[in-house]
Formats: structure tokens, C-alpha cells, sequence
């Protein structure tokens, strides 16, 4: 018998890339997916440049290998009015990798949600592994952040991920349960957001994420909220059939593979080659 959510929240919103059956199969026979690329603390102006000009000579050389596909970067917020200027006309989305949980006043060094939307930004992540372990921050403050961003129309990406030693001690479920939870406490119904499973055990272990545990943990998110659900977790292009072929995962959140323009779309290339 298959075991019942233990909470369950908002229903995706009807259209686009966010209604639920679209999610899994387009009538052209591809699964839609989303492409997201983390760039943390990297990158330059000169940077973007060459990523724009790469992203256009690559898709250049296969037109259609986009189609069904959410593509999305998050540059390091001062680079985000100049990666808005050069990547939107190639079908390329920008968002931010933080956002404040205050809209206004004096908060210095904060960022609000409405200026990432004036400034262009589509989506934002919070409560990233990095925010969670390295600044302290919980998950009803990342809540207020995700209200925040819903607030000024901007869509969260919610990441979620359970340290090594909560997964030795049998806590994965509770964690991502907990996490989950509290994250989306209180989004408004239909609200569109994304959830991001990243294990935090398979960053700098040496112990890497199989598909199949990679699946079984984004089945259980999609047991409990009816959104997309991503990976991250040491995603290339060696992997990524492998891993975006699996029914719970609707693409990945990429951090170093998502630098360079062709390791990135590589990514893209070889799973959409596998569905072939």
C-alpha cells in the first residue's frame, strides 16, 4: 500500500511550466524540465560576456535543444543587471541567490525581493545548504523570505537536504519533512514555487548521490506539495540522463558545472540525447 503524505500543500498553478502534467511529458514526447544554474560567489562582467556569446554559438548549432526547457542562472547580485541585458533575448532566465526577509529600511548589506524584480530576476533561492550551515539561517527565516519573494511575484526555489550524519542516523524523511514544512508555511494557494532537494552529506564527502537515492528522496517531496522538484548534488553532463530521466526529479539546481556555457548545456545535450 503506498504510504500517505504527511502533510500536503498547494496545488501547482494551470499553465506553463508549472502546471503538473506538463511537468512530466510535452505532447512533443520531452519531458520538461528545468536547466538552473548556481554560480555562488563566481563570475565576472567579462564573464557573462563569454557565457553569452557560448550560450548563442551552442544553441546555434542545435536549434531545438531548448525547447521544453526552463533555463535559469543566479549570479552573484551585482552581476545580475548584466547578465539580465545579455541573456534574455537568448531565452536565458536570471535570478538572484538570496533575498532579505524584510522589504524595506535599514538593513544594510540586505537585498529585497522587490528590487530583485525590478532589477529583472524571475526566481530567487532560499535556504541554500551554504545559508543554512554556513550563516545560521532557519528554516522559519527562510519561510519569511519565500513570503517575501511570493509577495513581490517572484517564484522561491525552496532547497531542502538533510546533513551526513542525519542520514547515517536514519533522518531523511524527518528532515526534509520538517524542512518542507516550515518552508512553505503559509504560501497563499496556487502559489508558484520550485523545491530544490540538495543532500548536504554529498557535498565534500567523497560519498556521491546514486539516481536512486536521489529519486527516492524527490518522490517523497512530490508525496507531500505538488511542485516541481529539483536536483542538486554534483550534476554533469555524465550523469544527467541518469539522473533527470528518474519521474520525481524535473531537472537540476547546478552549481560548478554551470560556469562555463558548454559544460552547462552539455548537461542539457546528453539528457536529451538518452530520450531519444
Amino acid at each position: 500500500m503506498r504510504r500517505k503524505p504527511a502533510f500536503r500543500v498547494n496545488a501547482m498553478p494551470g499553465s506553463g511550466l508549472f502546471d503538473n502534467q506538463r511537468c512530466r511529458k510535452a505532447r512533443s514526447g520531452m519531458k520538461r524540465i528545468f536547466l538552473f544554474g548556481n554560480w555562488k560567489m563566481n563570475q565576472s562582467l567579462h564573464a557573462i560576456n563569454d557565457f553569452a556569446a557560448e550560450s548563442a554559438a551552442f544553441f546555434s548549432e542545435r536549434p531545438g535543444l531548448n525547447a521544453e526547457t526552463e533555463i535559469c542562472v543566479f549570479p552573484p547580485f551585482v552581476l545580475i543587471p548584466e547578465a539580465v541585458k545579455n541573456f534574455t533575448n537568448l531565452g536565458i532566465n536570471v535570478g538572484a541567490q538570496n533575498a532579505s526577509d524584510h522589504g524595506e529600511g535599514a538593513y544594510t548589506g540586505e537585498v529585497a525581493p522587490s528590487m530583485l524584480k525590478e532589477a529583472g530576476c524571475r526566481y530567487v533561492i532560499v535556504g541554500h545548504s551554504e545559508r543554512r550551515h554556513i550563516y545560521g539561517e532557519s528554516s522559519e527565516l527562510v519561510n519569511k523570505k519565500a513570503l517575501n519573494c511570493l509577495a513581490s511575484a517572484l517564484i522561491p526555489v525552496l532547497c531542502v537536504g538533510e546533513t551526513l550524519e542525519q542520514r547515517d542516523a536514519g533522518r531523511t524523511a524527518a528532515v526534509i519533512s520538517d524542512q518542507l514544512q516550515k518552508g512553505v508555511k503559509d504560501f497563499p494557494a496556487g502559489a508558484a514555487y520550485i523545491v530544490a532537494y540538495e543532500p548536504v552529506w554529498a557535498i565534500g564527502t567523497g560519498r556521491a548521490a546514486s539516481a536512486e537515492d536521489a529519486e527516492k528522496v524527490c518522490r517523497l517531496i512530490k508525496d507531500s506539495v505538488r511542485v516541481p522538484v529539483l536536483y542538486g548534488g554534483s550534476v554533469k553532463p555524465s550523469n544527467a540522463a541518469e539522473l533527470f530521466s528518474r519521474p520525481s526529479i524535473d531537472g537540476g539546481l547546478i552549481g560548478g558545472a554551470s560556469l562555463k556555457a558548454r559544460d552547462f548545456f552539455a548537461i542539457l545535450k546528453n539528457f536529451r540525447a538518452a530520450e531519444l
